[in-house]
């Protein structure tokens, strides 16, 4: 079966990406996999404290991922698999795409604010030549009349 890898993060813009997946997910016999990253300055502390910050972490994903995955059980009929990753956002989302086979797409949610798209967009599309699964790329703030049009 085809996964739809998207990232959770805090962004505003993971909300469309999510949306997307799912949808696609749905009208194509897909399944949605769902990974958050914890960066390790995260973890920079005394191994004590860092141990209880990597649990508080892991316990804020879920509540996030949560929310979502109500989502897609309800309105798409899609149940999400939750991957939690410790690292560098990009090193960790192509070593989940190597390790599991089912991948077939990477989405991503696409900043609309001066910044640019976001560090992910734009480093994973630098280097889209060469990944092993397509990458798309949801504008943050399309609507969800338009999303549900193009999936």
């Amino acid at each position: 079966m085809r996964k739809f890898l998207v990232i959770l993060d805090d962004s505003r813009e993971c909300l469309n990406a999510m949306r997307f997946a799912a949808m696609r997910a749905a009208k194509t016999g897909g399944a949605v996999q769902i990974l958050s990253v914890i960066p390790p300055e995260e973890f920079n502390h005394w191994i004590g404290v860092s141990d209880i910050m990597r649990e508080e972490a892991r316990e804020r994903i879920t509540v996030h991922y949560e929310v979502f995955a109500k989502w897609m059980r309800d309105r798409q009929n899609i149940d999400p698999e939750l991957i939690i990753r410790e690292g560098e956002a990009v090193t960790e989302i192509l070593a989940q795409i190597k390790d599991d086979p089912e991948v077939g797409v990477l989405v991503l949610g696409a900043g609309v604010d001066r910044k640019g798209p976001g560090p992910l967009v734009t480093q994973l599309s630098r280097s889209a030549g060469t990944l092993p699964v397509p990458i798309t790329i949801v504008p943050g703030d399309m609507s969800k009349e338009r999303l549900e049009a193009i999936t």
